[in-house]
């Protein structure tokens, strides 16, 4: 797939971190190889429910309650509401931002 998956997060976040972008693309290559798991259905309660729990808890190591996570996924949701296909690096990006997490992936 020969997305240029930086361009789309600095859509949304226009002094993203190559750095960090970089290593979101290492760490999330394989799901970015298959079409079908490069994005991110936030309007489907099972692929929500997948990136609070393996994301935005494992991943991140955040201990909010479910109210605020699922707040952060509607919010990002919002934002990206324009595009039909919403990135997975993206969504990632958007939300480690707005935890302040992104030095978990500098």
């Amino acid at each position: 797939m020969a997305e240029d998956w930086a361009a789309d997060v600095k859509k949304y976040a226009a002094d993203a971190d190559d750095a960090v972008i970089a290593t979101l693309l290492k760490n999330y290559r394989l799901v970015m190889n298959d079409r079908d798991s490069a994005y991110v259905a936030l309007s489907d309660a099972t692929e929500r429910a997948t990136v609070k729990t393996n994301f935005l808890k494992k991943k991140l190591g955040l201990t909010d309650g479910d109210d605020v996570l699922d707040a952060a996924l509607d919010e990002v949701a919002l934002a990206m509401k324009a595009d039909r296909t919403k990135s997975r690096i993206t969504v990632y990006y958007l939300l480690a931002d707005k935890f302040g997490k992104l030095d978990l992936f500098r």
